[in-house]
């Protein structure tokens, strides 16, 4: 395929479904700007223009079409301290060194780490995110008039009843059309978008902020850069991941990292805040028929438009209309097969998924929650490795040699189980050790074999150690202690 066929495909295979995607999306992303910053505390603006520059930005230069990036809560509770601290053009400046440091890791390949990311930390990961999506809108369901209530019931019924009828038209489009017109006709008592903050009327600005260019900047913003960075990575490629399953598409990991970083880069310079790649706006997209680059595209330019030229109208947008379809995202993101899972799961994969939920829900920090269920995924993977490790013995005729066959990862989990395997106190001439079918990983490893080696050594047995692999006897020869202590043996490498 051509580069200028691929690039067809990426913007112009879907045009009608990305178009009306992208301005649900660009609906759904107003309250939330709004919302986040004031979470910060900064202006409206500040998050609305981050959220056009990101989702416009990561729409040409990312690697996951499809997926919604924009200002989130997680990139905004980093930046409280900063803005309290040193006014919000520090956070203009730490989120253009943000950018720098992500395109960087673009380099670094820190996009492979994916690898280590279980499919319990996901699950746990999306459960989580639905829950936290649910949570957030209950604010708009606690001490409002009982007409919201009806109107939630109103927008969730279109929504799931429309599209039996067509999906010429995404149904959350209608659903918050038609509710927009139902509250402005009758002037409902509700709360509207406007509620949550004054919409700016001016296009963004390209400046750079007007902090000092010396090192004790550098200095306060490198730390919050940092910390944004990292979590906005950690959320984008396992959002990425997400909609590749969504959408059952691969995506560019290294080309997502560089263009999150671009996208971050260039919105500093527009007056805009950190974000990254927006589950719950992703999964609208996708499942309101979005599936290109022309569907960001799309949501950050009529996000744009819709509050420059049309703020006044925008404003009058019923929240309980916005509140319904993310909703319909909380249900829709929650993977609800898990529940049924847990009983036919191994009891590990199940609790690297609850606690992953647990941690992100306590914490309201996803990035939290998917380190710990990492962490906690390597434990119980190395705890499964070293059990699968074995050493059996076996005496020669002639009672002078014992052979201890060694079967298994060798690394610092099972280090202890070796050592335990040997009876040092035998009387014996020989000792041969075969590790044909084992393999030396780390340091924790040789530095047990140096251990057994010298113990024997010191009961006056010979030891020959036999069947090596390539890796295993570079890795014994470099970092191995044993013959600098006289203990000289002969290595068979296979």
């Amino acid at each position: 395929m051509t580069r200028l066929q691929a690039l067809s495909r990426e913007w112009l295979a879907n045009p009608r479904g990305d178009i009306l995607a992208g301005i649900v999306v660009a609906l759904a992303l107003i309250p939330e700007a709004i919302g986040f910053s004031i979470i910060a505390g900064v202006d409206p603006a500040v998050g609305l223009y981050a959220s056009f520059s990101i989702a416009v930005i990561i729409a040409l230069v990312g690697g996951r079409p499809g997926m919604i990036s924009a200002a989130t809560a997680a990139v905004a509770v980093v930046v409280v301290s900063l803005v309290r601290d040193h006014g919000v053009e520090y956070l203009f400046a730490a989120t253009i060194l943000m950018g720098v440091i992500q395109y960087g890791a673009g380099y670094l390949r820190v996009d492979l780490l994916m690898r280590f990311v279980s499919k319990s930390v996901i699950t746990g990961f999306v459960n989580a995110l639905a829950i936290l999506i649910f949570m957030a809108q209950l604010p708009e369901l606690i001490g409002v008039t009982p007409i919201t209530y009806a109107l939630v019931a109103a927008a969730l019924a279109i929504i799931y009843i429309f599209p039996r009828l067509t999906r010429a038209v995404p149904s959350p489009l209608v659903a918050i059309i038609v509710l927009t017109a139902i509250a402005i006709w009758l002037d409902l008592d509700v709360n509207r978008v406007g509620d949550k903050g004054a919409l700016p009327s001016t296009l963004p600005l390209f400046r750079l902020p007007d902090v000092p260019l010396s090192l004790d900047t550098l200095r306060i913003i490198l730390p919050y850069s940092l910390t944004m960075a990292a979590v906005g990575l950690i959320e984008s490629l396992l959002t990425a991941q997400i909609v590749d399953d969504l959408t059952d598409t691969p995506s560019a990991k290294k080309r997502e990292v560089h263009g999150q970083g671009i996208a971050n880069f260039v919105t500093g310079f527009l007056g805009g805040m950190g974000g990254c790649a927006m589950i719950g706006q992703s999964v609208i997209n996708v499942k309101s028929g979005g599936t290109g680059r022309l569907s960001a595209f799309v949501a950050g330019s009529t996000l744009l438009f819709l509050i420059v030229v049309l703020g006044p109208v925008v404003a009058q947008i019923p929240m309980p209309a916005l509140v319904a379809v993310m909703i319909m995202v909380s249900i829709g993101t929650f993977s609800w097969t898990s529940i049924k899972n847990l009983r036919v799961h191994p009891w590990q994969s199940s609790l690297v998924m609850l606690a992953t939920v647990s941690v992100v829900v306590v914490t309201q920090d996803l990035a939290e929650g998917v380190l710990a269920g990492v962490l906690l995924s390597g434990i119980f993977f190395a705890a499964k490795v070293s059990r699968l490790f074995s050493v059996t013995a076996e005496l020669s005729a002639d009672g002078a040699t014992r052979t201890y066959r060694v079967k298994g990862e060798m690394f610092f989990a099972s280090a202890e189980s070796f050592e335990a395997a040997f009876d040092f106190r035998e009387v014996i001439d020989r000792v041969i050790i075969d590790v044909h079918a084992a393999h030396f990983w780390d340091i924790s490893a040789v530095a047990t074999l140096d251990k057994v080696v010298l113990k024997f050594r010191r009961e006056g047995t010979d030891v020959e150690l036999i069947g090596l692999n390539e890796a295993s006897a570079t890795l014994i020869d470099r970092f191995a202690t044993h013959d600098k202590a006289g203990a000289t043996f002969d290595v068979a490498a296979h």
